[in-house]
């Protein structure tokens, strides 16, 4: 078993990283996030997990022990494979992940490309007895019309799930419903110093 590798990377692939780890270049499927911020020739250690199938062996990677250990959890679940479940974690980040079980909203899992209404209950009925409830974890607000165009508009250009609704908690509450305006004021979140 491979449970982590520190090397440099040699190239950007679309599906991850080759990482070189003692002049052997290994596929190492990662986060959106990670492929985001990775540069040639930078250092970088990951947590990783080897998948064994009958015809591929698939290495996949990820920044902290705890993003490893709820891509085990999601691939406990029925009809979760290793991408899907790396599809969520590129998607959502763990505290999202947490959040979204705890406070029963199965809704967030159906924002994950690749995830339906069935898949997002398996995921969140899995998950439930196997995350520990963290104290000031908030609910994720329901979303009116204008906001939701707003977020899949966001998610439509790229960002995660996770920016989006972070771009959506800038808007001010007396801005009008107007869904061009509020995609406006969402942008200006990431284009803040």
């Amino acid at each position: 078993m491979i449970a982590s590798l520190s090397g440099r990377i040699l190239d950007i692939e679309p599906n991850g990283l080759v990482v070189e780890v003692g002049g052997v270049g290994l596929l190492v499927h990662v986060p959106k996030s990670v492929r985001a911020e990775a540069q040639r020739g930078q250092s970088l250690f990951l947590h990783t997990r080897l998948i064994v199938r009958e015809n591929e062996l698939a290495l996949y990677g990820f920044p902290t022990r705890e993003e490893r250990e709820f891509y085990d959890l999601l691939l406990g679940v029925n009809g979760v494979g290793p991408r899907l479940a790396l599809s969520v974690l590129s998607t959502l980040n763990p505290a999202a992940i947490r959040r979204a079980v705890v406070n029963e909203q199965t809704e967030v899992f159906g924002r994950v490309p690749g995830v339906g209404k069935k898949t997002a209950q398996k995921i969140a009925l899995h998950l439930q007895d196997k995350i520990a409830a963290v104290d000031g974890l908030e609910p994720i607000a329901a979303l009116d019309d204008a906001d939701t165009q707003v977020l899949e508009a966001l998610t439509g250009m790229g960002f995660s799930v996770v920016e989006a609704q972070a771009a959506l908690q800038i808007i001010p509450k007396d801005a009008p419903d107007d869904v061009e305006e509020r995609l406006r004021l969402a942008l200006g979140y990431f284009n803040r110093p």
